[in-house]
């Protein structure tokens, strides 16, 4: 078998997963609010993770207490900030916007590499940041549709990319101590607990008798693939390859997602959006061969 070939098979498929999740979400965001949709998906995944990690938990390692510190961080970057903010920041704007800014975290696990000392800063690469953030202010100056895409809902959105970077960076160094499903268990199950008392507190406030089939497949969907799989498979893929490779491969996750954004939910990918895009990406690019 070739390992190589494989190893990348899973990351188009992580990839695929990830770009569903947009479309989830949107599905989901009709009926549930974002802080109950946040709630739900974090905790099923800690519930579906969860068997796996008890499975194996006699060739887990055990975590010292630095290190559970370190992983109780990883949870709250990684997981609960980062899926918090995706949802929030999904409920306000668009599944091209979402895809696009989210395709910023080559350039964010950069950038915060850098900073860390792990890498050095070039022209090269100071240059295709710049190139980048230009593509986002093409993505939203020329919108035609801002109530669609608004401000607050990209920064949300942004904010999710920044918080997985950190975890990109941060979980590498992980990887050599730690599985991708103890990583993942204390992760969810942290996180899920932590953001409990919003969950009840939302569900609480809303008619969860009356919610649709479709809404809850999606939440199902968010919590399984995007969440738990695809999450799997990164930590799986961080441990053999470079951080900057694997997020090398978030360039096809807004073609995925705006793909399906247009195929199922009806969105229309202007001029701008598609201008913007390939400016990002460009910049994306050049940053990260710097």
């Amino acid at each position: 078998m070739n390992k190589p070939a494989v190893l990348y098979a899973l990351i188009v498929l992580m990839v695929a997963f990830w770009s569903g999740n947009y479309i989830a979400g949107k599905i989901a965001l009709r009926e549930f609010s974002p802080l109950l949709l946040a709630g739900l998906r974090i905790g099923f995944a800690g519930m579906m993770i969860l068997p796996v990690y008890l499975l194996k938990r006699r060739t887990e390692p055990r975590a010292s207490g630095s290190g559970t510190v370190r992983l109780l961080l990883l949870g709250l970057f990684g997981v609960t900030l980062n899926q918090l903010f995706f949802i929030v920041g999904l409920s306000r704007t668009s599944v091209a916007h979402s895809a696009l800014i989210i395709g910023l975290g080559p350039m964010l696990v950069l950038f915060l590499a850098c900073l860390r000392g792990l890498e050095r800063m070039t022209a090269r690469k100071a240059t295709g940041m710049a190139i980048a953030l230009v593509g986002v202010g093409v993505l939203k100056a020329f919108d035609p549709a801002p109530a669609r895409a608004t401000w607050l809902g990209d920064f949300f959105i942004f904010l999710a990319a920044l918080f997985f970077a950190l975890f990109t960076v941060i979980g590498k160094e992980a990887t050599s101590q730690y599985s991708s499903v103890t990583v993942n268990t204390v992760a969810y199950v942290a996180g899920g607990v932590a953001l409990l008392p919003v969950t009840l507190w939302e569900a609480g406030r809303h008619s969860l008798a009356h919610v649709s089939a479709g809404a809850w497949l999606s939440v199902i969907y968010m919590a399984l693939f995007p969440s738990v799989i695809a999450y799997l498979i990164y930590y799986y893929a961080l441990a053999h390859l470079a951080a900057s490779r694997v997020s090398a491969f978030s360039y096809l996750q807004p073609v995925f997602a705006s793909a399906m954004g247009v195929a199922i939910l009806g969105e229309r990918l202007g001029a701008p959006v598609i201008a913007g895009g390939l400016v990002i990406l460009s910049g994306v690019y050049l940053a990260e061969r710097g």
